[in-house]
């Protein structure tokens, strides 16, 4: 009984872990600027697309102008105002 106790409770904390997280996208191209907290990319149809980093962005190798990055990102909301 306790062991099927602590399995449902355990099954509980996972599913409220997995379904909190939002969806995932990415984005890949060369740097065309790299200052402080913000990576500007060019992505495959032109377009500049600012990306704010922080300490917690995980970062391989150099970011400096003109390497190809793929970056991983979560959209997330400033604000929201209801109406």
């Amino acid at each position: 009984m306790k062991r099927i106790l602590l399995t449902l409770v355990l099954l509980a904390f996972a599913a409220t872990a997995f379904a909190a997280q939002p969806k995932t996208y990415q984005v890949t191209g060369p740097i065309l600027e790299s200052k402080g907290d913000i990576i500007v990319v060019q992505n495959k149809d032109g377009e500049k697309w600012e990306i704010a980093i922080d300490k917690e962005t995980k970062s391989k190798g150099d970011l400096k102008p003109g390497a190809k990055v793929t970056i991983q990102y979560q959209m997330k909301a400033k604000s929201v105002e209801v109406k």
